[in-house]
């Protein structure tokens, strides 16, 4: 089947654009319609919280111990040793996360550059 509206290569990113915005927006305004209520110290909100710290934890612990692409390349150690270099960097720079994840990632990037 050829639709010629997409053939110009402009309309495929039309379509592509309409459909995101059509799949996202209602949720996103129906959380802030429905976030707007949920108190910040409520049980609710800390439940969330909650969660999503858990989440995080289980994506760094599955890139330390069952790593993909270039980092499965990585020895173990230098994969702890990056997570080591973030979490001092974190509660010696006060909870400066980006600092953090940046150390981190930087220990780890100078072993692979130096074939470590």
């Amino acid at each position: 089947m050829n639709i010629p509206a997409l053939d110009d290569g402009f309309g495929g990113y039309l379509v592509l654009l309409v459909v995101g915005v059509l799949a996202h927006e209602p949720w996103r305004w129906m959380g802030l319609a429905i976030g707007a209520r949920i108190e910040p110290d409520g049980d609710l909100f800390r439940w969330v919280r909650a969660v999503s710290n858990a989440l995080v934890a289980a994506l760094v612990a599955r890139l330390i111990f069952f790593p993909v692409g270039v980092l499965a390349t990585t020895h173990l150690g230098v994969r702890l040793a990056g997570l080591a270099a973030g979490f001092a960097l974190f509660y010696l720079l006060r909870g400066n996360l980006a600092a953090a994840v940046f150390g981190g990632c930087a220990v780890v990037a100078t072993a692979i550059l130096l074939g470590i």
